[in-house]
């Protein structure tokens, strides 16, 4: 049996952030392959250039980054047509329930806060690939919007 390797793209501007990302992926049991980008303008102009066949299976996306922040980002990628259906997990230091709320209404597929360790960060990681993929990349019901490790 083939095993999925899951093409992912971070957007995220803090280089110790996108280090243990990485770190994280390349100890999980899944494969998986990785590009970043550090701010909403490299992000949008990453996405746009893609043809639809050639985009990541999924983005981790910061909210709280320079140029234009991961909402607008988002807002931006709902607007347009190949990317309205495109998975996005939120990957943020914050849980408050009004952002999560919004990121919600949205459309992003899944909220993960940042953990601060190391293996809940392998966890939460592991854990949002599973659940993404079980669920065909689509946004659950609320209650199983947030992710934890």
């Amino acid at each position: 049996m083939k095993q999925q390797i899951y093409n992912i793209l971070l957007a995220d501007d803090d280089e110790d952030d996108c280090s243990f990302f990485k770190e994280a992926l390349d100890e999980l049991s899944l494969k998986t392959t990785l590009v970043t980008v550090n701010d909403g303008v490299q992000l949008m102009e990453y996405l746009t250039s893609k043809p639809v066949d050639n985009l990541p299976d999924l983005l981790f996306l910061d909210l709280n980054m320079p140029k234009k922040n991961g909402s607008e980002c988002l807002t931006e990628i709902r607007q347009i047509e190949k990317l309205k259906d495109f998975p996005i997990i939120i990957f943020s230091t914050s849980l408050d329930g009004e952002i999560v709320d919004v990121m919600f209404e949205k459309g992003a597929t899944f909220y993960i806060r940042k953990p601060g360790d190391f293996s809940k960060l392998k966890s939460v990681i592991e854990n949002a690939l599973i659940a993404a993929s079980e669920n065909n990349f689509k946004q659950p019901a609320r209650g199983s919007f947030v992710i934890q490790p």
